[in-house]
C-alpha cells in the first residue's frame, strides 16, 4: 500500500511587487501615495481619508513653467521583481527595462513596501532551509491513546432571502407585478439550491466524523486495514517540507508495523541562506557548501524518520515495533542505471521509544537519536551515505 503526499512548500522563482497609476509623464506610488514624475518636475501626492495633499518635490521654479499641452496623460504599470539571486528589477508594462531616473523615484518613493518584500523573500529562503531539518519537532508522544474530538461542520446555513412585498404600483401594473414575482421565485430557487447543497455536505461530513469515531475507538484496535487507515490519515495530515512517499504494511495483528519510506534527493534541497544588509535595497544571497548541503540532507531524512516512527507510535496503540528503511534514487556506478538504494534501516521498540522527552525535542539530536536503537547505517560525520541491506518485515 502506498501514500503519497502532496508537496506543502513550492518555492516560486521570484517575488513580485506592482506599483501602478496615471498622470502627468510617469506616476509611481502604491494606492493612496505616489509620485508624479514629468515635464513639471516631481510631486509627491498623498490622500487618506478623504483628504489629499500634493507637495512638490523637484522641477522649475514658477517663471520657468511650460505652456500646459492636452492629451499629456500617460498610464504606466511599473513592475518590481526580487529574483532568487537577490536582483531587483524595474519595467514597465510591456517587460522593458525602465531608465535609472525613474528607478531611482520608485525605489524612494516606495523604500518600505520593497524592504518588506525583500525581507519576506529572505524569509521565504531560510525559513525553507531551516523546516528541512525541524520536521521532528512536532512529532507527537505515544504515551496517550488516540481519542476521538469532533469536528464541528464550518459551513453556515444558508439564510432565507428576505422576499419583496408587492407596492401600490406592482399591483396596479400587471407587468411589474409579473417581474416582481419572477424575481422572488428565482430567489427562492437560489436559496433551495444552496440549502440542499449545504444539507448535502453537513450529512457527507457528519458520516466522515462517525467514520473517524469508529477508526478512533474501535478500528485501530481490531482491525489492521483500519489500522493502515488510520496511520495514512494521520500522516497525510503533516505538512512535508518535500514530496515524501511512504509504503506501509501493519503486520502480526498490529503489533509490528513495517514502512518504506522513499526520500527525497539531495539534488531537492535548497542550495542557498540569504540576509538582508543594513544599507541599500537587496538581498544577499549566499550558497551553501557541498559540504553544508549534505550536512541539511543527513539532518532532513534522519528528521523524516524520527517523525513517522513517532506519529506510527501514537496512532497505533497495539504497535510494539516499528521496522522504518529509507531509500533514495542514485546512478550506479558500474552500469549508470538509476536504482532504489536504501540509506538506513532501522528497528524500534515502543518502550525504548518512550524515554525519549518529547516535551524537549529541540535537544535532540535525531542523527544520534535513531542510533540508539538497531540501526543499519553507513555514514561520513558529513553524511554521505553508502548503500546498505535493510532489515527484511
Amino acid at each position: 500500500m502506498a501514500v503519497r503526499f502532496r508537496k506543502s512548500i513550492k518555492l516560486a522563482p521570484g517575488v513580485r511587487m506592482n506599483i501602478s497609476g496615471s498622470g502627468l509623464g510617469w506616476t509611481l506610488g502604491p494606492r493612496g501615495a505616489s509620485i508624479g514624475i514629468g515635464k513639471r518636475g516631481a510631486r509627491l501626492n498623498t490622500s487618506f481619508m478623504g483628504f489629499s495633499s500634493s507637495q512638490k518635490l523637484s522641477g522649475p521654479s514658477k517663471k520657468a513653467r511650460p505652456t500646459p499641452h492636452k492629451n499629456q496623460s500617460t498610464l504606466v504599470s511599473l513592475t518590481c521583481a526580487l529574483h532568487d539571486d537577490g536582483t531587483l528589477t524595474f519595467q514597465d508594462a510591456d517587460g522593458n527595462d525602465l531608465p535609472e531616473h525613474v528607478i531611482e523615484a520608485a525605489k524612494k518613493q516606495n523604500k518600505e513596501q520593497i524592504l518588506g518584500m525583500i525581507q519576506r523573500k529572505c524569509d521565504e529562503i531560510n525559513s525553507s532551509v531551516e523546516a528541512l531539518g525541524a520536521i521532528h519537532l512536532d512529532t507527537p508522544s505515544c504515551t496517550s491513546r488516540p481519542a476521538f474530538i469532533e469536528v464541528p461542520f464550518g459551513e453556515p446555513e444558508p439564510t432565507p432571502p428576505l422576499l419583496r412585498k408587492p407596492n401600490l404600483l406592482d399591483r396596479l401594473f400587471k407587468k411589474r407585478m409579473q417581474r416582481l414575482t419572477a424575481q422572488n421565485a428565482e430567489a427562492q430557487a437560489h436559496f433551495a439550491a444552496n440549502r440542499s447543497m449545504w444539507t448535502e455536505q453537513q450529512t457527507k461530513h457528519l458520516q466522515q466524523e462517525q467514520e473517524r469515531r469508529r477508526l478512533i475507538e474501535e478500528g485501530i484496535y481490531a482491525s489492521t486495514s483500519d489500522m493502515e487507515t488510520w496511520l495514512e490519515y494521520n500522516l497525510q495530515d503533516i505538512c512535508w517540507p518535500r514530496e515524501t512517499d511512504i509504503s506501509l504494511e501493519v503486520l502480526d495483528d498490529g503489533k509490528h508495523v513495517a514502512l518504506d519510506v522513499d526520500l527525497p534527493e539531495i539534488e531537492d534541497m535548497p542550495t542557498a541562506t540569504a540576509s538582508v544588509p543594513s544599507r541599500g535595497l537587496k538581498l544577499s544571497v549566499k550558497t551553501l557548501s557541498a559540504t553544508a548541503t549534505q550536512k541539511l540532507y543527513m539532518a532532513h531524512v534522519h528528521a523524516i524518520a524520527f517523525r513517522i516512527v513517532g506519529e506510527t507510535f501514537a496512532a497505533l496503540p497495539k504497535a510494539t515495533q516499528v521496522t522504518l528503511s529509507g531509500y533514495s534514487q542514485r546512478p550506479d556506478k558500474a552500469t549508470g542505471r538509476i536504482t532504489d538504494e536504501y540509506l538506513f534501516s532501522v528497528r524500534v521498540g515502543r518502550g525504548a521509544w518512550s524515554d525519549i522527552d518529547f516535551g524537549r525535542l529541540t535537544d535532540v539530536d535525531v542523527v544520534e537519536a535513531l542510533a540508539r536503537f538497531d540501526l543499519r547505517r553507513q555514514m561520513t560525520k558529513t553524511g554521505m551515505f553508502r548503500p546498505i541491506e535493510p532489515f527484511s518485515q
